[in-house]
């Protein structure tokens, strides 16, 4: 179904260059109308069924007047203005990407429902990068295994749910949305999930679409596992992702057990120091246990990956245990995304699923 927005604004060759971008970009997904009337503009509003309306805020639009379900924004000229006239405003200067994704945020606040009800056998693959062992570096292997993947033309999502993690850290798009406005719509349960997902999408340059870090870390620590679950639904839902990559602290509780049953593979870090092998030895050997309690199956799913191995200090570990696929060099000299495109070309990660 096509969005239909409408947009007042005095300036015709403004609503002329919007008109045409819009057209050329979202002409599947946006059915746009403009007027530069503002009593032509709330008439038509009813009978043309329109979902989002935007008006300069130059004209003062009696909001009394306005269906109510359509949603509405001001206008305005200046970026970082939220508010104006205690309505919403989105700036025009901007570009076209970010108004789109403003749209879908404005919509989705006065729409309901979520279509997608579970995991279908056609969709993508869930791997689950983690790890027992502190600073190892699984959140970065994570970000090169999502970039592996996107650079070989497959639909990528990069899901950061540590509680202090950041996405940002590894990949930079357009947008003013972020986790803590997904984290909102998930509790909220009115808004329209696929729109408000789409909203707070950000693409990367290689190609690995993410959520920005929520505004503070305590928003991420409130997510349950089965918000977690209907995040990962509706993510399949907005688009056919091939690969959705989760990068998620470590623990083994009953929430957390759910959704690593959920994943097609589980990859451990650790960097091969006799710490790190005894403690990812350790949690292997519970998942074993768990998943005879829980009548499920985790270990043949988890693997495991060495990060800035060194042959002289580090060993590979022995006996029974994950699967190893492969290991990382440490990297010197270099920055967070740089070391990211150089791991990001390693073919281990063809062999993690």
């Amino acid at each position: 179904m096509k969005i239909r927005v409408a947009i007042l604004d005095n300036d015709v060759n403004y609503l002329s260059r919007i008109s045409d971008v819009f057209h050329t970009k979202y002409a599947e997904r946006i059915e746009l109308y403009s007027f530069t009337d503002c009593e032509t503009a709330v008439e038509a509003l009813a009978s043309t069924r329109i979902h989002v309306f935007l008006a300069s805020d130059l004209f003062d639009v009696e909001c009394a007047r306005l269906p109510e379900k359509c949603g509405f924004a001001y206008f305005v000229e200046s970026g970082g203005i939220e508010m104006i006239r205690g309505r919403k405003a989105v700036c025009k200067f901007q570009k076209a990407d970010v108004i789109y994704q403003q749209i879908l945020s404005i919509y989705s606040d006065c729409s309901e429902g979520i279509s997608g009800t579970g995991f279908r056998e056609t969709d993508g693959k869930r791997i689950a990068f983690l790890s027992p062992v502190g600073g190892s570096g699984s959140s970065t292997m994570a970000a090169a295994c999502a970039l592996h993947f996107a650079r070989q033309g497959k639909k990528v999502f990069y899901l950061n749910l540590e509680k202090f993690g950041s996405a940002d850290l590894f990949f930079s798009g357009d947008g003013s949305f972020n986790l803590s406005d997904v984290i909102f719509a998930l509790k909220n349960k009115k808004a329209n999930m696929e729109t408000r997902l789409e909203s707070c999408m950000k693409l990367d340059e290689g190609g690995v679409a993410f959520f920005s870090h929520p505004k503070v870390a305590l928003d991420a620590m409130e997510l349950r596992a089965d918000e977690i679950r209907r995040l990962l639904i509706g993510l399949q839902t907005v688009d056919d992702y091939e690969y959705i990559v989760l990068d998620m602290d470590f623990a083994i509780d009953a929430d957390m057990l759910e959704l690593y049953s959920m994943m097609q593979s589980i990859v451990m870090v650790g960097d091969g120091s006799e710490i790190s092998n005894w403690k990812i030895s350790r949690a292997y050997q519970t998942f074993f246990v768990l998943e005879q309690v829980m009548d499920t199956i985790l270990t043949d799913h988890i693997v495991t990956i060495y990060n800035r191995f060194n042959s002289t200090y580090c060993k590979l570990i022995s006996g029974d245990g994950p699967q190893n696929i492969g290991g990382a060099p440490r990297y010197r000299n270099v920055s967070v995304r740089q070391m990211v495109r150089q791991l990001s070309s390693m073919e281990m990660f063809d062999h993690i699923v």
